[in-house]
């Protein structure tokens, strides 16, 4: 009987590995490429188109999010659900005792899906009493899709920007439920504040960056006090305040 030396032996049984791995990743790849409906892949490309051209200034924010919105009306939840896989995101997480969670994740590589997406995604987990805080945005467009659980969302429009305060007007203040959603833009509601009212809640986030180039305000958010000094005509004077006493005293 042929002798074989322990290093072919191990070369071969690493070949071995490396080619059930390669077989095995296929597999699951072409298995989960299966199951991933086209108009989901069509959903995500949509968005991204808007995304780019909301960016590239070729479409206000406004219309950003109003298409945006017929998007998120329109999307299949549960599909949307597996394209996330939503079942492994949320296994065993730990959400926190105070303020919001957020989960990074990847669309998978099949057909339909751009590979290079012009927005940022992100999936909100909160607890019971918990928020995502009140906060504005400096050049960008963000939407929101309550995937799981009950929330209460407020939107209040940015109207004067002061050195120590913004001056704000509420526009939006209801419960939000399941496949319910919500914009923002530098024009239209930018200021939000959810709190979930459910033992558990998830929220689906894109959200478009520098979509307003010739300003000179740095792209990000702006925290502040909504229960500020209240003003004519509806309008309130709302301190500007930092992340962590955002999250003292709403998170």
């Amino acid at each position: 009987m042929e002798q074989v030396s322990r290093r072919t032996l191990g070369r071969n049984a690493l070949g071995s590995i490396i080619t059930f791995s390669l077989l095995e990743s296929l597999f699951q790849h072409d298995a989960f490429g299966d199951e991933v409906k086209p108009l989901v892949t069509k959903w995500v490309a949509d968005l991204d188109e808007l995304g780019r051209d909301v960016k590239g200034q070729k479409v206000s924010q406004i219309l950003w999010q109003q298409k945006v919105e017929e998007l998120f009306a329109a999307v299949d939840l549960d599909e949307l659900l597996k394209l996330v896989d939503f079942d492994k995101l949320t296994k065993d997480i730990k959400i926190p005792d105070h303020g919001s969670k957020s989960l990074g994740f990847r669309f998978p590589e099949v057909d339909g899906i751009p590979k290079q997406l012009v927005f940022g995604k992100q999936i909100f987990a909160l607890k019971k009493g918990r928020s995502v805080v009140p906060h504005g945005h400096n050049n960008m467009a963000t939407a929101f899709l309550i995937l799981n659980g009950d929330l209460r969302g407020r939107h209040y429009d940015r109207v004067e920007d002061e050195k120590d305060h913004i001056i704000i007007r509420p526009t939006i203040d209801r419960s939000f439920k399941l496949g319910e959603y919500s914009t923002v833009s530098d024009y239209k509601d930018n200021i939000h504040w959810f709190k979930a009212e459910s033992d558990v809640a998830y929220i689906f986030n894109i959200h478009v960056n520098d979509c307003r180039p010739q300003s000179e305000l740095q792209t990000g958010r702006v925290y502040l006090n909504p229960n500020g000094e209240a003003l004519s005509g509806g309008l309130i004077r709302a301190p500007r305040i930092g992340y962590t006493a955002s999250h003292k005293l709403f998170g």
